[in-house]
């Protein structure tokens, strides 16, 4: 072989090598560019992408509960238990376990979304309806719901008022 043909050979190669590094890098790379978009996935993103689903949740206070998601908005959302409405603040929730692996990106979510708690609790109290208030501690407040504060909701009956604020409601089940 001549000198000309070895030389041409470690050419080839080396151009070989950088091809294989440069596909390496580039995998490195898409991975990377991977990780860094689902970073930017929110909770509420998870929950708008599996309405409808079938959902275990885990909420402290209360235990699991298992029924369909309904709705999500702003720090809540809406379990269908058994034919009644769980409403569920976000930071009471443990775990979730059947989400779906995508999610809704925030312009494809209805407006509902951008709700709060409160907003909620306020639709709610409009019915003037009963309800069982599961707070996070276990103990469980009946009553009518009252008025709606900024942080905080009134529940009972012409005798008592009791005042729970956002922060212990573990949540809400209507009837």
């Amino acid at each position: 072989m001549r000198w000309e043909e070895r030389l041409l050979d470690l050419f080839d190669d080396l151009e070989q090598q950088a091809e294989g590094l440069a596909l390496g890098e580039r995998d490195a790379v898409v991975a990377e560019l991977s990780r860094a978009e689902y970073a930017e996935v929110d909770l509420a993103a998870r929950l708008h992408g599996s309405t409808g689903a079938r959902l275990q949740v885990e909420v402290s206070g209360v235990g699991a509960l298992d029924g369909s998601l309904n709705r999500a908005g702003d720090g809540w959302c809406v379990l269908d238990v058994a034919g009644q409405g769980w409403l569920v603040p976000l930071p009471a929730v443990l775990s979730f376990r059947g989400l779906g692996g995508g999610g809704a990106a925030e312009g494809a979510r209805p407006v509902t979304a951008r709700l709060g708690l409160g907003s909620v609790l306020r639709g709610m109290a409009e019915d003037r309806g009963e309800i069982v208030l599961h707070r996070l501690d276990g103990r469980v407040v009946r009553g009518l719901l009252g008025r709606v504060g900024r942080d905080f909701v009134e529940v009972g009956g012409p005798d008592r008022v009791e005042v729970v604020p956002f922060g212990v409601v573990a949540a809400v089940r209507l009837g």
